[in-house]
């Protein structure tokens, strides 16, 4: 049985207590205000629902994840890089970000980005905490993603594009991105074939716990900000 969180309380049960199926859901209920936001994603717990169901909290196992170090980029999307005609900015317009993502994702079943979950988020960005990459083509937003960094670990949360190979383009800028300002790990959460193209692996959440609790609170790169490095583009490419 799926515990429902105390509205008072910030504590989530112990991972070992997800369920095997469905892979990971662990607790049901509670809020989505910044702090027990950030007590989850600090346990590797995220949130993921759909209208009209109450907060589903989940930590799957196994954990897909993408260290920004081992990132392989194919030759014909490094061509792609330099042939797209997109331009590339970070924490421009992070509330559009997640209405694109929120609009795609209703084709998705059980993905549902929900009007609360859009608002928390923002509140998270306002906060410093949740970020965003954006892909534009001739000054129209074509897509974007965003996600919580926390320490040396960035929490990837959903994506979302409106041109051919604009989701490409923006995770791999991420992760290029990620290994200059000094993160340790991408977390991914499920696996996809565009992201076992780039590198990633899956690992136990025994395991992905274990590097939450040195990356997490650790120390990001002095000076760090969420801004696009236009040299990291072209060494990208």
């Amino acid at each position: 049985m799926v515990p429902w969180l105390n509205a008072d309380e910030l504590s989530f049960p112990p991972l070992d207590q997800a369920l095997a199926e469905p892979d990971g859901l662990i607790a049901v209920g509670g809020d989505l205000r910044p702090a027990r936001l950030l007590s989850a994603y600090q346990r590797g717990i995220f949130p993921w629902y759909e209208d009209p169901q109450p907060i589903l909290w989940w930590s799957p196992d196994p954990r897909t994840v993408l260290f920004p170090e081992r990132v392989h980029i194919s030759r014909s999307l490094r061509r792609r890089l330099r042939r797209s005609g997109f331009t590339v900015s970070a924490d421009i317009d992070f509330d559009a970000v997640i209405q694109g993502c929120a609009a795609f994702s209703q084709r998705r079943p059980g993905t549902w980005i929900t009007r609360d979950m859009a608002q928390a988020y923002g509140q998270l960005h306002r906060d410093g905490i949740a970020h965003s990459i954006e892909v534009w083509e001739h000054n129209r937003l074509v897509g974007g993603l965003y996600g919580i960094a926390l320490g040396q670990i960035f929490f990837g949360e959903s994506m979302f594009s409106r041109q051919t190979d604009a989701s490409k383009i923006v995770i791999t800028l991420l992760i290029a991105h990620l290994e200059y300002w000094g993160y340790r790990l991408l977390d991914c959460q499920v696996v996809s074939e565009h992201l076992r193209s780039l590198g990633a692996s899956v690992m136990p959440r025994a395991e992905f716990s274990a590097l939450l609790e040195i990356h997490a609170a650790a120390e990001i790169r002095p000076h760090h900000q969420w801004t696009v490095n236009h040299e990291i583009l072209q060494n990208v490419s």
